[in-house]
């Protein structure tokens, strides 16, 4: 090590692996030299290793190099820290995958001992069960989104009242018993909402994805909020009673759902004569800023495939609620980013639903550059948000 560098050599012979597959991983632009000497070589520092490290541990758990360019971390200690932490989580998810194919494969073996006949909806159920270990890859990768996106609005938000504790004061919980939450995500509104507001309550918090239910679940229970119900629902087929619900949310879900008209019909058709639908989405305005930026880089990169606030937007909601509820309030969100870091900002573009992953791929660090004179030009990125809440009865 000279100067505080390791050579490609130095670096891969400490590192346990081929200078080869340093080499690889730097004509692929996962893991890019710190360094390049004016006499062409290419140096790395301990901070590299951190970045070594996720890579060979995503690789390990089964991801595509285009998956692991997605998720590489850079040179941020506390984001090597968050890696860390997420990476064991995925692990004790895989651990619980595992043992559930045991204990299938165990009673299957046994059925077939004793009986000497093959249920064949046993083995059908076993398929399944395999097959969740991509759900399981997708669930981290998931998650790993949604909290980009979260970190980007709880650090750098102009309003002093955080998005979910905002929604949590819109909620009239004093006037209900039972609650239903659609679309939970990782349980962020019910670690806001007040834990007084909620005694005796009984509240479901579901999710199309069961992965994201178990996400929620883990997350609230740490939090002390073991009370609530966790519960895998898909909310245009709700196993729920007539009228069983005083109040229904879905914080910017129903722009996901496949059929508007039948969602809307499941959720009055489980809430109460006088019970109220809370739902949120954003504007065409939100986080436009972005959007310019990436295309100031890029115009091919789109960060969505459609433009979700066209499906159930502010503009269009009302109208959108109107044809289910007789009474459709609109209560708006003031609110903007002021975004002095590049990384956090790349994080929540990578985060995004659209190509910018193929585009960007192994230009991330040139991006992120790019960035960085963007904020120091402007002293910082302003976005607009544009969000609200409609407040639905009857």
């Amino acid at each position: 090590m000279t100067g505080g560098y390791y050579t490609s050599g130095e670096f891969a012979r400490r590192a346990n692996v081929t200078i080869r597959t340093i080499r690889f991983y730097d004509k692929q632009g996962i893991l890019k030299p710190s360094k390049v000497s004016e006499a062409g070589y290419r140096l790395y520092t301990d901070e590299d290793f951190g970045r070594l490290q996720k890579i060979l541990s995503l690789k390990y758990l089964g991801f595509s190099l285009e998956e692991i360019m997605a998720l590489t971390i850079h040179d941020d200690k506390e984001d090597i820290a968050n890696s860390l932490k997420l990476q064991k989580e995925l692990i004790h998810k895989r651990i619980r995958h595992l043992e559930m194919m045991e204990r299938t494969l165990e009673d299957t073996s046994r059925m077939v001992e004793t009986s000497g006949t093959i249920d064949w909806n046993d083995i059908l159920n076993l398929i399944h069960i395999t097959n969740m270990e991509h759900a399981v890859v997708e669930q981290y990768k998931t998650s790993v989104n949604i909290n980009a996106r979260i970190q980007l609005h709880r650090r750098f938000s102009h309003n002093p009242v955080a998005w979910f504790s905002w929604i949590a004061n819109q909620i009239s919980f004093e006037s209900m018993e039972r609650i239903l939450e659609v679309g939970c995500g990782n349980g962020q509104l019910w670690q806001k909402a007040p834990a007084q507001a909620l005694e005796g309550k009984e509240i479901h918090v579901t999710d199309i994805s069961s992965g994201m239910v178990e996400d929620a679940a883990e997350n609230l229970k740490r939090s002390g909020r073991d009370s609530l119900v966790f519960e895998t629902q898909d909310c245009e087929a709700l196993s729920y009673e007539d009228g069983m619900f005083d109040g229904v949310i879905a914080n910017h879900v129903l722009f996901y759902v496949r059929d508007m008209g039948r969602a809307l019909g499941e959720i009055r058709r489980v809430l109460k004569k006088d019970g109220i639908f809370y739902c949120s989405t954003y504007g065409k305005e939100h986080m436009r800023e972005i959007t310019l930026l990436v295309q100031e880089f890029d115009p091919r990169i789109a960060l969505s495939d459609v433009a979700l606030y066209e499906l159930f937007g502010l503009e269009n909601g009302k109208g959108i609620l109107e044809k289910v509820f007789g009474q459709v309030e609109n209560v708006m969100y003031e609110d903007y980013l002021l975004v002095n870091e590049a990384k956090p900002l790349l994080d929540y573009i990578m985060s995004c639903h659209g190509n910018q992953g193929e585009i960007l791929g192994n230009r991330q660090q040139e991006f992120k550059r790019f960035l960085e004179r963007k904020i120091e030009e402007k002293g910082g990125i302003r976005i607009t948000k544009m969000a609200g809440l409609f407040v639905c009865r009857g």
